[in-house]
């Protein structure tokens, strides 16, 4: 039976985790429906890892719900990783396997053996099956659980800061692998600090600060709180331009006016400028990152 793609496959409500006195979740909610790549960015320690394993049903949340697939993601949790395929940071595999060996047991224990698929992306990832685990660097670790996992025909990927230890080469494949099952109508949950990693894939993003979700949306809905970068040359010198609002970081050398403008203040600074005849003026538009580091307030904020 082919399911409606666009149905919820997770809703968390409210989730709270504490370990003793310690806050790692307050009050998370998010939502990720079938044919979705949501991406929840944050630093370690943010409450990214605890969100994923509190939906795999290895940690009890202290308050609050969150379900898979419509079941209750600690009660159901046998039911709910029949469908689910999920990639840590970190793999450890047995070191006495080979990585083939690995990914077969993995895909058995689905009932059915992806051998096309399987050597199709052993071919991709450039992968020896035939070495024993314990050979391998940690970057060859994650390719065998990326294998194991895009090889399976799960309805979620919840992925862990996935790529750690891949090469760009690499990277690249895993994107494809991606976008490959959101194509299918697979729902996608993406952990990292990579922002640019997140900015190509995904479709929704949360940022996650001290265990809160403190901004959700497309990237075209939270571009609001970013800077556009701007470098302009004019025939005549530009006068008060600093007085105008939303320009940040305004600096001016031999003749080239350089600054920060934030999105929704772009239209009365273009019309300030035009005044002074533009020769030449470039525009980079805002990156993931920029928005990522104002709610961090790493440069000190604003």
């Amino acid at each position: 039976m082919t399911k409606k793609i666009g149905s919820e496959t997770v809703k968390i409500n409210n989730l709270t985790k504490r370990f003793g006195s310690f806050t790692a979740l307050n009050g998370v909610n998010l939502t990720i429906t079938e044919g979705e790549v949501f991406g929840l960015i944050g630093p370690n320690g943010a409450g990214k890892t605890t969100t994923i394993r509190t939906l795999l049903g290895i940690l009890q949340a202290t308050s609050g719900n969150a379900s898979v697939f419509g079941m209750d993601a600690w009660k159901d949790a046998v039911e709910i990783h029949k469908r689910i395929a999920y990639v840590p940071g970190d793999v450890n595999l047995w070191p006495n396997l080979t990585g083939g060996e690995v990914i077969d047991l993995f895909l058995g224990l689905r009932g059915k053996h992806e051998k096309i698929r399987r050597d199709k992306l052993l071919k991709a990832f450039d992968l020896d099956p035939t070495k024993k685990c314990r050979t391998y660097s940690k970057g060859n670790r994650q390719k065998v659980a990326l294998i194991a996992a895009f090889a399976s025909d799960a309805d979620l990927f919840i992925l862990d800061e996935p790529t750690s230890g891949l090469d760009p080469l690499m990277e690249r494949i895993f994107q494809e692998c991606v976008l490959e099952q959101k194509n299918k109508g697979k729902g996608v949950l993406l952990s990292s600090h990579i922002l640019s990693e997140v900015e190509r894939l995904c479709d929704r993003v949360g940022i996650i600060r001290e265990g809160k979700i403190v901004e959700t949306g497309t990237l075209d809905e939270l571009r609001h709180l970013t800077r556009i970068t701007m470098s302009i040359e004019t025939e005549r010198p530009i006068t008060d331009i600093a007085q105008i609002a939303g320009i940040h970081d305004l600096m001016e050398d031999q003749g080239i006016v350089s600054f920060q403008v934030d999105a929704d203040e772009m239209a009365n600074v273009v019309s300030h400028i035009a005044r002074f005849k533009v020769k030449k003026i470039e525009s980079n538009p805002p990156k993931l990152e920029d928005l990522f580091m104002r709610h961090y307030d790493i440069n000190g904020g604003a």
